[in-house]
């Protein structure tokens, strides 16, 4: 008689949790890590480079996703890019608008990178992709209140070697065109990879790699030559005063005379040190924007402060004021400032800053902070382009906020400006990243427009910037201090200038036709799908 003998099989035993965690959680940490390297590929860090792993981080993240989960990706990339990159806009005021501001801009983001997952299925996607992140930085331009282009990739690029792209199309062409490499670096390697197996790389892969990787760095190195410093008006000596403020934070102008003192005591300073021959004498001087928070024009004490300092320097001087009309909004002007005639020419600032120099929704705002009611009585926007004659120069003006916008700027230069200033009021945001972006800017902004730009600051960074974009003067934060420098002067037209937002327009109708492509293709798609769905019950044999 034989036994029998049953083998009992051991229960399976379950995978370890993380294995079946982390497949989960790779994609949300990629899409973290790429913003991050956006973000560290801002000034003042020297790594404009890290873009290009960053898109082509997120375009992995983003590639063949479901609309809804390329969403939620997107949004996490886009915190990871902007809390960073914004945190100085909560440096007196706490985190709550810094968070708010960031969400907000970070859902611009998330909706572009759902057009970047909707055309990633496309052929030659990079390109389509890089028209949509460009389509996206033009929204967040322009809506709500008028927009904050702050973030766009372009003024990322000051010290890049796909900077000479903004003399031939402006910031749009410069963002599209890094885009483009970074989700091309990601098209490229996938193509090779793809095929390694088989020995060869088909035509398709190389196609690939040259048109979303080696044509931007040939548009690149072909638009080298529009970018040109020489002096074809001649030069001109500009100072640029930056006087420093009493405190930092929100309450540096409360002591408004002294902010005014400062800037008209380090002018006189300055005429004593031409006199005595450690400088030469500027053909005209650059006072920031809020140099003078009272207004000359009602003030005495304060007109008296600035006529005594330009008449000892000798030169008109653009003076940075607030007015305070008795009815109506404030006006933040710039005054030309003649040392024998007074004043007489002024600029008020188009492109006001919301909830900085005007309060929208301030009920709804104030639930958010009560820094709200800090903004007693609005700004009101300026209606002309602002260009002065400075001792036969013609100065563009742009003012702090809105060197970020490219229309402001632009229409300096079209109307005649031989050099473009960005007087700035930088105090308020300490000694945040803040003022290191929004001097890169000013740099891409010379190189846009083939424009020296001087950049006179409250408490720093003030700086003069060739045409090439390089700095060549500038100061330490929060340190009284004077920049004197010889300037060349340009009268001739970039491309970028000449076209305007020509360049943007295409690349906005490339992305909208990328996106109705890749939704046509969904469509039917999806309409092939549910017809074998419907054909399927009369395909089964009889009897089955």
């Amino acid at each position: 008689m034989s036994a029998t003998i049953t083998t009992v099989e051991p229960p399976p035993v379950p995978a370890p949790r993380s294995s079946t965690l982390w497949p989960r959680l790779a994609r949300p940490a990629a899409a973290v890590l790429s913003g991050a390297l956006l973000y560290a590929s801002f000034p003042p860090r020297p790594l404009w480079w890290l873009v290009l792993p960053g898109f082509a981080l997120l375009g992995w993240v983003l590639s063949a996703r479901k609309l809804r989960a390329a969403l939620g990706l997107g949004l996490l990339a886009g915190l990871g890019f902007m809390l960073p990159l914004l945190h100085w806009t909560g440096e007196e005021v706490g985190p709550v608008p810094w968070l708010a501001l960031a969400l907000a801009e970070a859902v611009f983001i998330a909706v572009g990178c759902v057009g970047v997952a909707a055309v990633s299925r496309l052929p030659y996607w990079p390109v389509w992709a890089a028209a949509v992140w460009t389509l996206d930085e033009a929204v967040r331009a322009r809506v709500p209140f008028g927009g904050f282009p702050w973030g766009k990739i372009a003024f990322g690029q000051a010290d890049s070697a796909f900077l000479p792209l903004a003399a031939l199309g402006g910031t749009p062409l410069l963002s599209f065109a890094v885009v483009l490499c970074g989700f091309g670096l990601l098209e490229a390697v996938r193509q090779v990879r793809r095929h390694r197996a088989a020995g060869t790389v088909p035509r398709s892969a190389v196609v690939a790699a040259v048109v979303t990787v080696a044509a931007p760095v040939a548009a690149a190195l072909a638009a080298l030559p529009l970018v040109d410093d020489s002096p074809e008006d001649g030069t001109a000596t500009v100072a640029a005063v930056q006087g420093n403020v009493p405190r930092l934070g929100l309450d540096f102008n409360s002591q408004r005379r002294a902010v005014l003192d400062n800037h008209a005591n380090r002018t006189e300073q300055l005429a004593r040190d031409v006199k005595a021959g450690k400088v030469p004498q500027p053909d005209f001087v650059l006072w920031p924007e809020n140099s003078s928070d009272l207004d000359p024009y009602r003030n005495a004490d304060a007109r008296e402060a600035i006529d005594r300092a330009v008449r000892a320097i000798g030169a008109p001087t653009v003076i940075g004021a607030v007015l305070t009309p008795d009815t109506g909004p404030l006006r933040n002007t710039l005054i030309e400032w003649d040392p024998k005639n007074g004043p007489v020419d002024t600029y008020d600032k188009r492109h006001i800053q919301p909830f900085g120099e005007y309060m929208p929704m301030r009920s709804v705002a104030r639930v958010f902070s009560k820094d709200v009611d800090r903004v007693q009585r609005d700004f009101g926007r300026g209606r002309t382009v602002g260009v002065f004659d400075l001792a036969g120069t013609k100065v563009g003006l742009v003012t702090c906020y809105e060197a970020a916008f490219d229309d402001a700027v632009r229409d300096t230069v079209k109307n005649g400006g031989q050099l473009i200033a960005v007087p700035s009021n930088n105090a308020t945001f300490g000694r945040s990243e803040m003022t290191y972006q929004q001097l890169a800017m000013s740099q891409v902004r010379a190189v846009e427009h083939g424009r020296s730009v001087v950049v006179p600051v409250t408490s720093g960074v003030s700086a003069v910037i060739r045409p090439d974009g390089t700095i060549v003067e500038r100061t330490k934060m929060f340190t009284p201090d004077a920049l004197v420098d010889e300037v060349p002067l340009r009268s001739s037209l970039t491309p970028a200038t000449r076209m305007g937002a020509l360049p943007e327009g295409v690349l906005a109708l490339l992305a909208l036709s990328g996106l109705g492509w890749a939704t046509a293709r969904s469509v039917r798609a999806r309409n092939g799908r549910k017809g074998a769905a419907a054909a399927a019950p009369e395909d089964v044999p009889a009897g089955t």
